[in-house]
């Protein structure tokens, strides 16, 4: 054995005697398999990040990041407004479609319309199905008349609220 420490001669003469006397002795099996034993109690194995939870707890953390994922997933999608009643049949639609008042072979068979704009109190507009109150009743709504030659209106299209 190489020592780089700075032994004292007296000792010196006794470890060797001691190192010579120790080389044929070796511990029976059982004692190393216990101290090996011992060893492993004390200083267990570092284990993996992941292998630090057991398998319930990872059970419990993919439920819970599937039940996360599923009510973003529902917060995001597009759903429908929830209506109490039906919609009104007629609706001021800023211009988009016109309300036939006469059937639509007669429209079609017209060969000279013309569109003509008009403001018409909210009370008139009741029989097409607008909503009235008294307080919109004076109110006016700006109309756009689809007309025949003969100057029966033919359809209408609201375009706005005054």
């Amino acid at each position: 054995m190489e020592s780089k420490d700075k032994l004292d001669p007296l000792l010196a003469a006794h470890f060797d005697a001691l190192r010579a006397g120790l080389a044929g002795h070796a511990a029976p099996r059982c004692v190393e398999k216990e101290l090996m034993q011992a060893y492993a109690r004390q200083f267990p194995p570092k284990r993996r990040w992941y292998q630090r939870l057991s398998l319930p707890q990872w059970g419990a953390a993919g439920a819970l990041c599937s039940l996360t994922a599923v009510a973003v997933l529902l917060a995001m999608s597009p759903h429908d407004t929830v209506t109490v009643g039906a919609p009104p049949l007629v609706g001021v639609d800023g211009g988009a479609a016109f309300i036939a008042l006469d059937t639509l072979e007669r429209i079609e068979r017209e060969p000279d319309t013309r569109v003509v704009e008009a403001d018409l109190p909210q009370a008139t507009l009741a029989s097409l199905g607008l909503p009235v109150t008294p307080d919109n009743a004076d109110r006016t709504v700006r109309a756009e008349m689809l007309v025949a030659a003969d100057g029966q209106p033919l359809a209408v299209r609201l375009s706005a609220a005054n």
